[in-house]
């Protein structure tokens, strides 16, 4: 459905917004919404198809501008392959926090810690997989091309990917106040990017 931008629009995200953060996806109802914003359900059934859409509709932009800093990540680390150099460090999913995901921290709280019951709902494990899957390939890519690259069993990647995006992540499932999530970023970013950085031979 087109993003919408009247007012009445603007009025039901503010109070679907307000919905999902309290209750969560799973036990927010399209009537409570109408009550938050003095419409009626055929009212807010105008600008979505259901729960599911209205739900979407607020998260989906926080999801987009996520993958796509992912996905940009993931074509710098390219440019080595293709120039046949060396593994050069560019950035991480440190950098990610603190330019996508913190300046936007209730977008992304939504989206990771109260999206229960929606297609959203393994999010965080699926974001998991596909770092797992693209940084085997791309290890791949680099012994292809004569770059000397380290061996690591996709178990055992699997196991580090998941310990550091969920450690990422746990000032935004628990709501820290910026301050203090940007003093649990500085902790992270000293324990995890030295063992990054020497797995990867850098």
């Amino acid at each position: 459905m087109p993003r919408d931008k009247s007012a009445s629009h603007v009025k039901i995200m503010a109070a679907a917004k307000a919905e999902f953060l309290e209750m969560g996806y799973e036990k927010a109802s399209m009537r409570s919404i109408g009550d938050r914003c003095g419409m009626t359900a055929a009212a807010i059934y105008r600008h979505c198809t259901d729960k599911e859409d209205l739900f979407c509709q607020l998260v989906s932009p926080a999801e987009e501008k996520l993958m796509s800093w992912a996905y940009a990540h993931m074509q710098r680390y390219e440019e080595p392959v293709k120039k046949r150099r060396k593994m050069i460090w560019k950035d991480s999913f440190i950098d990610m926090m603190r330019e996508v995901i913190y300046p936007d921290m209730e977008d992304y709280h939504l989206l990771i810690a109260k999206s229960k019951g929606s297609k959203y709902e393994n999010f965080l494990h699926d974001m998991t997989e596909l770092a797992q899957d693209k940084f085997l390939e791309y290890l791949q890519e680099l012994r292809a091309s004569g770059i000397d690259a380290p061996e690591i069993a996709s178990q055992q990647l699997h196991l580090l990917l998941t310990a550091y995006l969920t450690a990422l992540f746990e000032p935004v499932v628990h709501n820290y106040p910026r301050e203090e999530a940007d003093e649990a970023l500085v902790t992270l970013e000293k324990f995890f990017l030295p063992g990054w950085k020497k797995l990867m031979g850098v």
